[in-house]
């Protein structure tokens, strides 16, 4: 721990669900953590990040807003790393662009430019997401086998309105881009359907699937996702920041599975409660696919198996009291 004594990263969009992981793992490590959140007076925002070990002696406050150019200037001074975490995850909207496209972009093209007029930041760390990685026009079967060298291409995704998933393929791109002019060193973390315990108070969009399984829904979706455990997508952003040779991107899925296979283990695990059995839809089920951990491995991370996150899930949103039984 001691070594990191002195260290001082920021996190951007600090209250979410993933970043609040991050946030919790650096504070454990001995960092110093400047977190970025839209309003740190919402004490639903910050309050689940002030009770953190290590919180009153190493974490720090700021508000920053995405869309406000120079906004993170101040906060990213003087900080060796960044975890750009922050980017709206919304499966349904209105208005793609302006709720998704454009904080996902201008946000981290601002985050960016901030780290490039500061003269300490030597590495990001961006959360980009695996819809950044599948789309690539060729077609996802058992047989398949993902890696981080598949890029999403933004026509495609378009046309299939994923608008999620054109939001961080665009921002990432935009990211390797703009990084690619200074000496800063880009690492991106492309995690599946993020699940396992939650810290903040709110539900977030992965951890509300699996409450409509637990809490009563009629059918289940017609979707396959990569799914991943929370604690190990906030692992591997920090170690990509600690490893050195650490580079490119990583693919973090511990298995893929449609939403049937989840229904299964869930009835199997929690027996007493109504799982849904029929699918939302008389179409094939959307195949399966595989994704390779070979690189993700070189970052230490050991994979926490599927049965495991769901049930922690489960219990988190029974201690948060959103489900009761």
């Amino acid at each position: 721990m001691s070594s990191n004594a002195g260290k001082v990263v920021c996190v951007t969009g600090a209250s979410g669900y993933i970043a609040s992981w991050i946030v919790k793992f650096l504070l454990q490590r001995g960092y110093t953590v400047k977190a970025t959140v839209r309003d740190p007076n919402n004490p639903v925002k910050v309050d689940h990040l002030l009770k953190l070990d290590g919180a009153k002696e190493r974490l720090h406050l700021f508000k920053a807003d995405l869309l406000e150019e120079g906004a993170f200037d101040s906060v990213i001074q003087g900080c060796d790393g960044v975890f750009h975490t922050a980017s709206p995850v919304q499966f349904t909207v209105n208005d793609p662009q302006s709720q998704l496209i454009d904080p996902a972009m201008k946000g981290t093209l601002n985050v960016l430019k901030s780290c490039a007029k500061s003269t300490s930041v030597k590495r990001v760390v961006l959360t980009s997401s695996a819809a950044s990685v599948l789309y690539t026009g060729r077609p996802l079967t058992p047989e398949v086998v993902v890696d981080e060298t598949w890029f999403s291409d933004p026509n495609i995704v378009r046309k299939l309105g994923r608008w999620y998933a054109l939001s961080k393929t665009l921002a990432e791109d935009a990211a390797r881009n703009l990084l690619n002019e200074y000496d800063i060193k880009l690492v991106v973390i492309n995690p599946g359907m993020s699940i396992g315990p939650v810290l903040q108070p709110e539900l977030n969009e992965s951890s509300s699937a699996i409450l409509n399984l637990i809490n009563g829904s009629p059918t289940f979706q017609n979707f396959t996702f990569g799914w991943i455990n929370v604690k190990d997508v906030a692992n591997a952003h920090i170690q990509a920041y600690e490893i050195i040779s650490s580079t490119g991107r990583y693919c973090l899925i511990e298995r893929v599975a449609h939403f049937s296979e989840v229904a299964d283990i869930l009835r199997h695990m929690y027996p007493t409660l109504k799982i849904p059995e029929k699918c939302e839809d008389d179409e094939p089920f959307m195949p399966t696919f595989q994704v390779s951990k070979e690189k993700a491995k070189s970052l230490g991370i050991e994979f926490i198996p599927l049965e495991v996150s769901l049930r922690e899930t489960v219990e988190s949103l029974k201690e948060k009291k959103f489900v009761d039984f």
